[in-house]
């Protein structure tokens, strides 16, 4: 290795983990030395793949500079642990952690070592996103809807519908609203794996979401109602739309008078790229700068905390009958 390069592991190559060990290895500047994971079929596979290593932990952490961990979450701590402890750099998943006492030591623990997190927020890297984000400053914003919607999914779900799907518009949401949330509702149908929720901002802004693992279409797409205009982003097509006001008229049509109200659409350009590639990218620039990644752990514990509180009032305590539940708070 050139001294510039870094040295990045993967534990973890399940669904999400096999496709960090696919841009390592295609990052200029970064070496891709190892990947590990219980399923060492799938580990050997994956690294064959990419023409690395199958490693224990403790030998990836002594040969890494900077890991993902992509295990299920509940396994998020522990692993992200053993990784700061050994002074290495660590990316974790959403949602970083399933308890966010534990969250707050691991990022105790990563500034006593001077090692940096990062938590995988993918959908903040979506080009389309971040189109939208440098439009959402100039905008009188009065409401912002976001859906997340589509079919089962074969992958480990344990964390719920929130913490699963949701979480990536509530942290999206956040990022473009910047101000802080007063008051939380959310309803659930289907098991819970079907979720709305309102979260009403300090500044009168309301976020309406939706997200589902039930839904037979897959949509991913985000509407921003403002003063003047109305912003309409696909994440999927990585477009943004934004209808301007016209003025509405009426016309004679085969002696019928008739009436039309056309919408001035502008469309602004969006690089088209992936958005995994930019997080690890941004991931890799920060360690190799030694500068804070664009969203933190102190971020991530931020927009669980949100997201917990969401899970709570979609599901009333003591209730886990199937149906419909509503809280309000």
């Amino acid at each position: 290795m050139t001294e510039s390069t870094l040295a990045a592991g993967v534990i973890g190559v399940g669904a999400m983990g096999r496709h960090h060990a696919r841009v390592y290895d295609e990052v200029h500047g970064v070496d891709l030395v190892g990947v590990t994971d219980t399923d060492r079929k799938q580990a050997l596979e994956i690294a064959t793949t990419y023409d690395t290593e199958v490693r224990s932990r403790t030998q990836l952490f002594e040969a890494a500079d900077l890991v993902s961990v992509a295990v299920p979450t509940r396994y998020h701590y522990e692993v992200a642990r053993e990784a700061i402890a050994a002074g290495v750099h660590v990316l974790v998943e959403k949602p970083f952690v399933s308890d966010i006492e534990q969250g707050r030591e691991l990022v105790g623990l990563a500034r006593e070592q001077g090692v940096l997190i990062q938590v995988g927020y993918v959908e903040r890297f979506n080009p389309a996103v971040q189109a939208v984000s440098d439009i959402a400053d100039d905008l009188d914003i009065i409401a912002v809807d976001v859906r997340r919607l589509g079919p089962p999914v074969d992958r480990d779900t344990r964390d719920g519908v929130v913490l699963d799907l949701m979480i990536h518009d509530i942290d999206i949401l956040g990022h473009l609203v910047g101000s802080d949330i007063e008051r939380i509702s959310a309803a659930s149908a289907r098991d819970h794996d079907h979720v709305t929720a309102q979260l009403r901002f300090s500044d009168g802004i309301v976020g309406n979401l939706t997200a589902s693992r039930v839904t037979q279409e897959k949509v991913r797409d985000l509407a921003i109602t403002a003063e003047d205009c109305r912003v309409s982003v696909d994440y999927e097509r990585q477009s943004v739309e934004i209808h301007r006001h016209s003025v509405p008229e009426y016309y004679e049509s085969d002696g019928d008078l008739r009436y039309r109200h056309e919408s001035i659409i502008e469309r602004p350009t969006v690089e088209n790229g992936e958005p995994l590639k930019a997080e690890l990218s941004a991931f890799v620039d920060a360690v190799r700068a030694g500068e804070q990644p664009p969203i933190t752990g102190e971020d991530a514990l931020d927009v669980l905390e949100i997201a917990q509180r969401v899970s709570e009032r979609a599901t009333p305590q003591g209730d886990s009958s199937r149906g419909q539940h509503a809280h309000e708070q």
